[in-house]
């Protein structure tokens, strides 16, 4: 048996590598190395794959973030809702440019921001919404929108982990994860789904003016070389990088698939267990049926309910299977964003996946025998 990752981009770059070094060596040797061809085809590519009006490529999924909201004019003191079961960037670029963080609860079942805490938490002084499409799959946008519609507010889509995603909205339209809110951000982190060799990132929206500001904003607030018409950053997506997303783009429907694939068989295989609790799909996809895309699957993530996880984090490290814990520490409990405000009564739910939750490895390359191996000492682990 092969050795088991967490995320196999060995096994993965084998694939394009003939591509990927060509465009490489192709880009050293021009030395277009920021702004470069491979940079505006890259964008081009994933506008059409997203069916979206405007992508703006830069740096990494964290800037992505934050230009959005200060492409959105948001000012400090502003407050921005999102959840507290998430990676930190989401908090951490609403408190660098001074608005105040709003976090609430999450649904146990879809670990997204659970939409009845977002309406209990919005005031006069609320101004954004940041859903976290975590583990691969979409919050509730529908009733996102309509609430951002009630109290004129505006949604920014945090699609670091559910790029390829669909969402089915009530009305049966379908639309990819990210364009569905006024303006969305991902991430290509290399073990992301669509994931570069370096850092990189990218910003979606369908609003011209919007689209307008936040290129600018990418390259130091210019639109013309030394006059800068509003405050930027400097954040751009090199062109290496670039020429990886570019092979990898039009084979990222066949690596959710694997992924989907994957999923389906580690449910067969841990289904039933009384201790063991299997991701939930939306659009009540139950099994994650074949044709199902609204999951993604960056994360194959289950609840251990008997107070055995940690035990099993150690058990499979004893078996050589890697295995993640996203993540540990609600985000009001952390040193950094510690407020006063908050109540441990609101965050039940949140409270308790960080004691639960275990994702297992998951990628494109992860075979029939890994997978059994790996299940198999998931159950035996818990069968004693």
């Amino acid at each position: 048996m092969k050795k088991i990752q967490m995320v196999d981009l060995g096994g993965q770059y084998q694939e394009i590598k003939e591509q990927v070094n060509a465009s490489i060596s192709q880009i050293l040797e021009s030395t277009s190395f920021i702004n470069g061809p491979e940079v505006h085809a890259f964008q081009k590519e994933l506008e059409e794959y997203l069916g979206v009006r405007h992508v703006i490529p830069c740096a990494n999924g964290t800037d992505a973030l934050q230009i959005a909201m200060m492409g959105l004019g948001l000012k400090p003191g502003d407050e921005v809702i999102t959840a507290d079961f998430t990676f930190a960037a989401t908090v951490e670029v609403i408190a660098l440019l001074q608005l105040t963080p709003v976090l609430v609860d999450v649904d146990p079942e879809t670990f997204n921001i659970d939409i009845k805490a977002v309406e209990r938490a919005i005031t006069p002084k609320t101004k954004a919404i940041v859903p976290v499409h975590l583990f691969g799959q979409c919050a509730n946008m529908d009733a996102i929108m309509a609430l951002a519609e009630e109290h004129n507010l505006f949604v920014i889509e945090d699609n670091a982990q559910a790029i390829g995603a669909k969402y089915l909205s009530a009305d049966g339209t379908r639309k990819m994860a990210g364009t569905i809110g006024h303006v969305g951000a991902t991430s290509f982190f290399p073990s992301k789904n669509l994931g570069c060799y370096g850092d990189g990132g990218a910003i979606f929206t369908n609003d011209d003016d919007l689209a307008h500001t936040l290129r600018g904003i990418v390259n130091h607030g210019m639109y013309e070389r030394y006059h800068h018409d509003v405050i930027g950053v400097n954040s751009r997506l090199d062109s290496i990088q670039a020429a990886v997303l570019r092979a990898k783009l039009p084979k990222l429907n066949g690596y959710c698939n694997a992924r989907r694939t994957a999923a389906r068989k580690y449910n067969a295989a841990l289904k039933g267990h009384k201790d063991i609790v299997l991701p939930k799909t939306v659009n009540s996809c139950e099994g994650i049926c074949e044709t199902c895309d609204c999951h993604v699957f960056h994360q194959y993530t289950i609840r251990i309910t008997n107070g055995k996880r940690d035990g099993l984090v150690r058990f499979l490290a004893e078996n050589d299977i890697p295995c993640g814990i996203y993540y540990p520490i609600p985000l009001h409990r952390q040193k950094a964003y510690l407020d006063a405000r908050y109540d441990e009564a609101d965050f039940k739910v949140t409270n308790q996946l960080v004691n639960e939750v275990i994702s297992l490895p998951m990628h494109t390359e992860l075979d029939d025998e890994q997978i059994a191996f790996i299940t198999g000492k998931v159950i035996e682990f818990m069968n004693n």
